[in-house]
């Protein structure tokens, strides 16, 4: 545990709970069980690799809270990955499950590893030893793994396997985010990215409303920001500039959008399109625009670039993009941040809808769930919106608020076992 606390992505997390419940009605001993985790374990997952050789990654599985039920949350591949900054995000996951009013707990798993230094067998052998080692913490009722950052429906597939296989028939609903053909849920793979679109489409509203031709750049062309390039196209909100690991693209006139993704689809970058000015992941934080997206990494938006950035708002498709003396800079720039567990909880709610029609073996038309998927990333908005508005806060305080508010509610109801 004391490596947890040692993280500045767990540091992070805690102040920003403890900035959001200071107004809160929470006795002191169930406000120091938010701060910590309820269940962690770490793993070591040897794989042996093509060459023959045996190497050893190192896993974790967090479960920072069960009151709403069981847990949800992603499993990441990176090399960065550390217990830290997986407790960080199942912290983070608790407050996002609550302000999205699902039956959830918060929860987050991780690897350190490099994926794609990885060939496909190699990364199968790793992820079912992975699942095999925490399989005492999930399960259809009790934890419900999804895909995050370096992981994908193929990833998801093998873990279902992996787990069926210890019970001796078909699992469907333990993780999310699988191939429709096994069980997943149409409109999964779009659904952060058009959760994102949609907020920005409210934000705008709300923000923009004098703005004739809003543009916006989004740093990460992944899942998450490809899509949420397609839907703000097609709502005519223009793309001026995105990026991944790479680098990025810049055209002030915009982007085409599909073509660019079918570059990056096809192997491709985003500099290999040759219609506009190659520039770094830095730089593009700093373009002149209406919109900023960061839809990569955490802790991109800092004290150091925070002062500089040329956006009028910054909605956050990313994990905890921006750091705390980040979000402070900006409020102090009156620049509205609309926070990841608003934007980005697209993700979350249609694995909530892929889960649910796994229990009930019973699927959903795409259209339904779009319209569903809408109307709840609508009313959050609008929630957490007037929420600030009433209390003059930083819409991020406000959905912490709402989020830990209605867990600490629940709590209190449950009571203290035993």
């Amino acid at each position: 545990m004391h490596e947890i606390f040692n993280s500045a992505a767990y540091r992070e997390a805690v102040l920003q709970f403890d900035r959001a419940s200071e107004g809160l009605v929470i006795e002191e001993g169930l406000r120091e069980r938010f701060r910590r985790p309820q269940r962690a374990l770490v793993v070591n997952c040897p794989v042996r690799m093509d060459n023959g050789e045996v190497e050893v990654f190192t896993g974790y599985r967090v479960q920072h809270n069960q009151t709403l039920g069981p847990c949800k949350g992603g499993i990441r591949y990176h090399h960065q990955v550390d217990f830290g900054e997986v407790a960080a995000l199942a912290m983070n996951m608790t407050w996002k499950c609550g302000l999205a009013e699902l039956p959830f707990g918060g929860a987050k798993g991780g690897v350190a590893v490099d994926p794609y230094t990885l060939s496909q067998t190699e990364l199968e052998r790793l992820t079912r030893r992975y699942t095999a080692e925490i399989l005492p913490l999930i399960g259809p009722n009790k934890d419900i793994p999804a895909p995050d950052l370096g992981t994908n429906p193929q990833i998801m597939s093998w873990m279902m396997d992996t787990y069926s296989m210890t019970q001796g028939y078909t699992v469907p609903s333990i993780v999310t985010g699988k191939p429709v053909i096994i069980g997943g849920s149409l409109g999964r793979e779009e659904a952060t990215g058009y959760g994102v679109a949609y907020v920005t489409e409210d934000a705008v509203k709300k923000h923009l409303k004098y703005v004739e031709s809003p543009c916006a750049v989004i740093q990460g062309f992944g899942n998450v920001g490809s899509h949420t390039a397609l839907k703000l196209n097609d709502m005519g909100i223009k793309v001026v500039a995105v990026s991944d690991a790479t680098g990025g693209i810049y055209n002030p006139k915009g982007l085409e959008v599909k073509k660019l993704v079918g570059i990056v689809r096809g192997k491709g970058k985003p500099g290999d399109y040759r219609n506009g000015d190659n520039v770094t992941n830095e730089e593009l934080l700093k373009l002149e625009c209406d919109i900023l997206i960061p839809a990569a990494l955490g802790r991109v938006i800092t004290k150091e670039n925070a002062p500089n950035l040329k956006c009028k708002i910054v909605v956050e498709g990313a994990n905890g993009p921006t750091t705390a003396d980040g979000d402070d800079i900006l409020g102090d720039r009156n620049i509205p941040v609309i926070p990841d567990i608003v934007a980005n909880a697209g993700g979350l709610i249609v694995s909530y809808f892929e889960w649910v029609q796994g229990l009930q073996e019973y699927f959903w038309s795409v259209d339904a769930i779009f319209d569903d998927l809408k109307k709840r990333m609508k009313t959050a908005f609008v929630k957490v919106a007037e929420h600030a508005e009433r209390d003059k806060t930083p819409m991020r305080l406000a959905a912490l608020k709402l989020g830990i508010n209605q867990v600490a509610k629940a709590r209190e109801l449950r009571g203290l076992y035993p």
